[in-house]
């Protein structure tokens, strides 16, 4: 796998487009200087506590959980470490995406590289380099409970690096072993703490807000475009996005998006057109949409801001503090403000869904259109038009109400009670992951069906974004006339959300949108 670029880790300034570019394979990341030096620094403190001191220490010369109070003699210190990776590495279900895989080797790699956690220089590298090769461990998505961080999940993340567990390389599932062998790298054993280091952290839940946190942001744009296209479709009102409203209730996310539609519908001929009828107020979902795009964007506001902070984080326990030579127990790994934050991506992310299946229904339903015939297609009866896809977007809509229920209120004691309140920030993860690809599809259902609407309107024009947004569209799925399937235009609209085409292209000619 070749990457253009390399992100130097100094455990202080990672950012999410970092994390992006190595989850997706586009750049590779190396220890700086400086983390290697902390790293140095930290790693003679641990093994003066491993091999200088019968002094108690957690997870360097006890056992865990429960088991902290048993003394593990020092020539066992090592033997210990592996068997924390084999004995957590019971995650069971289907693997996490590779590009969260990858952004959690990442994540642990910088974490690692603050100097807060005794891991050796050469560990972290190897860490690296499996990200460079290409190897990527499979890793079950179901175990985490989010309270010591991620224990499951980064166990088995780090089992292909002592040689076991299972990992991809080059497309193919093979042992931990063959795949380092496969790309030319060598198994490491574990010093004194390391295996504890390598697992004690909220890094899987981070991957999930760093990276589901710029597909919540694609999507918010979207449903700004989207929101400009049925407004034309349906000839609403300008007057709900003008900036003088927004400005006496001076939310910062209303008046992007305000700002955003009003921008995509600037020059509309359509608007134009119907500027004197005697319609007065257009429907929430239309009139409101500033407010409710706008709820969502401040949400992700608040996502994005702890999850800025956790990517740079120090979450390992014991925590190495070398100014103070001390080893200290400590909770920085629990994983609820990652929980809280995971459930309001998922909620920001499915109130954009919901209002958006309003306006696919008022664009297939002719009591609501104000003119468009009925299920947007011109021979009804024999042709279904939209029928089914406003079918499609309320069975996702109603499938994000169930997931968006919080995980991060739920807690269920383990460890024999040791670890008695625990964040679920991992569900809260998975869940979001799953309500940002539904609203996704959602979004595209409703841009497919704006820009077959706003097509009645012809000669009429709708605004200059808009038209951008609808020439995007049909490049990927052309006009319906006949019926025939729309799930694979469905699912291309979706991508190009998701991958921030769509975004790009409209604002190649209206410019950056808020």
């Amino acid at each position: 796998m070749a990457q253009a670029t390399a992100i130097r880790l100094t455990g202080d300034d990672l950012r999410v487009d970092d994390v992006c570019a190595v989850a997706y394979g586009k750049a590779s990341a190396a220890l700086s200087d400086e983390a290697r030096t902390k790293m140095r620094a930290a790693r003679e403190l641990v093994e003066r506590a491993a091999h200088g001191t019968r002094e108690h220490t957690y997870g360097i010369n006890t056992g865990f959980g429960r088991f902290v109070s048993k003394s593990i003699p020092e020539e066992q210190t090592e033997e210990l470490q592996l068997r924390l990776l084999r004995s957590h590495a019971c995650g069971v279900g289907d693997p996490y995406p590779t590009e969260i895989v990858r952004a959690a080797m990442l994540l642990r790699a910088n974490a690692l590289a603050k100097g807060t956690s005794g891991a050796r220089v050469a560990t972290v590298e190897l860490l690296l380099e499996c990200l460079a090769h290409g190897v990527v461990p499979r890793v079950p998505s179901r175990g985490s409970v989010g309270a010591s961080g991620d224990l499951a999940p980064l166990a088995h993340l780090a089992l292909p690096l002592v040689g076991e567990g299972e990992a991809v390389y080059d497309g193919e599932l093979l042992a931990g072993a063959d795949a380092l062998a496969a790309a030319g790298l060598e198994p490491t054993r574990l010093a004194a703490k390391e295996g504890l280091s390598l697992i004690n952290g909220t890094q899987f839940m981070a991957a999930y807000g760093a990276l589901g946190l710029v597909r919540a942001w694609r999507l918010a744009r979207a449903a700004d475009l989207a929101c400009a296209l049925s407004l034309e479709a349906l000839q609403g009102s300008r007057t709900s996005f003008l900036p003088q409203i927004h400005a006496l209730r001076p939310l910062r996310g209303q008046a992007a998006s305000a700002s955003n539609v009003l921008r995509l519908i600037e020059g509309s001929a359509i608007n134009e057109a119907h500027r004197w009828c005697d319609k007065v107020q257009d429907a929430y979902s239309l009139r409101c949409a500033p407010q409710v795009h706008g709820a969502s964007r401040d949400l992700l506001d608040y996502v994005e801001g702890t999850v800025a902070v956790e990517l740079n984080a120090a979450t390992d326990n014991p925590l190495v503090l070398v100014d103070d030579e001390l080893l200290v127990s400590n909770g920085n790994f629990h994983g609820q403000p990652l929980a809280f934050a995971l459930d309001a991506m998922a909620m920001a992310s499915s109130e954009l869904a919901s209002i958006s299946e309003r306006r696919v229904e008022r664009l297939v339903n002719p009591s609501l259109s104000d003119g468009l015939p009925a299920f947007l297609t011109s021979d009804g009866g024999l042709n279904s038009g939209f029928m089914i896809p406003q079918y499609v977007a309320a069975s996702l809509v109603s499938e994000n109400k169930s997931l968006c229920h919080p995980a991060s209120v739920d807690s269920i004691p383990t460890s024999a009670g040791q670890e008695d309140h625990v964040s679920m920030g991992n569900a809260a993860g998975l869940k979001a992951w799953q309500v940002l690809a539904n609203s996704e599809r959602a979004l595209a259902i409703e841009l497919l069906a704006g820009a077959q609407g706003v097509e009645f309107l012809a000669p009429l024009e709708p605004g200059a974004g808009v038209r951008a947004t609808h020439a995007f569209v049909r490049s990927l799925s052309p006009r319906l006339g006949d019926d025939r399937p729309l799930a694979r235009d469905i699912e291309a609209v979706a991508e190009a959300i998701r991958d921030g085409s769509l975004i790009a292209a409209v604002e190649s000619d209206v410019g950056e949108l808020a």
